[in-house]
């Protein structure tokens, strides 16, 4: 499957990288250093594409005509407002008493870019956390330190388990990569 490309994922996410495996692609992995800041203007789903494009724009690999880069980034929309990766434990306790007991939306942004041109898409997934006790996410936050997670959670992990009633979308979307998707528009794009 896409024998005659050299795709690239721009990330170290090993959630990103565990499922492109799993989608069955030859691979490498290549970082883009940019600051994940977006014009205050942006919501929702435009906040994920833009950075998913922004780091396609800034991706470590040169590109030539074999070259596909695959960049992405998940946001978790809640409140109306992006929660992203918390700082530390009282900002992921903070995000994680915000979910809890209500819906929220996941949102990735994904880009593909190659030497003749640029696509990207998003998926958004549904997700609705059961009420959860300051007990539960004191525990999940100090056994999985969810610091390298947008909104605090993975839903794969304990919490996960333990605190979504309902998902509607994406299953892998909310782990960070919609592959069904991804493999739809990377199959047309290439």
């Amino acid at each position: 499957m896409f024998e005659d490309k050299d795709i690239w994922l721009i990330s170290h996410s090993p959630r990103r990288i565990q499922l492109l495996t799993e989608l069955g692609l030859k691979f490498r992995t290549g970082e883009a250093h940019v600051n994940e800041v977006y014009p205050d203007t942006l919501k929702c789903e435009e906040i994920a594409v833009y950075l998913s494009q922004l780091k396609a724009h800034h991706a470590s690999c040169a590109i030539d005509a074999n070259t596909v880069i695959i960049t992405a980034d998940t946001i978790v929309w809640a409140g109306n407002k992006a929660l992203g990766k918390p700082a530390d434990a009282d900002e992921a306790r903070q995000m994680l008493k915000l979910l809890s007991g209500k819906t929220h939306q996941v949102v990735t942004g994904v880009t593909l870019r190659s030497s003749m041109g640029e696509h990207s898409f998003y998926e958004k997934t549904d997700v609705t956390f059961r009420q959860l006790s300051d007990a539960d996410i004191d525990y999940y936050i100090n056994t999985y330190k969810p610091f390298d997670k947008a909104g605090a959670y993975g839903i794969q992990e304990w919490i996960g388990m333990i605190g979504v009633e309902r998902i509607s979308g994406c299953f892998y979307n909310v782990m960070g990569l919609p592959v069904s998707r991804l493999y739809k528009e990377l199959t047309a794009f290439v």
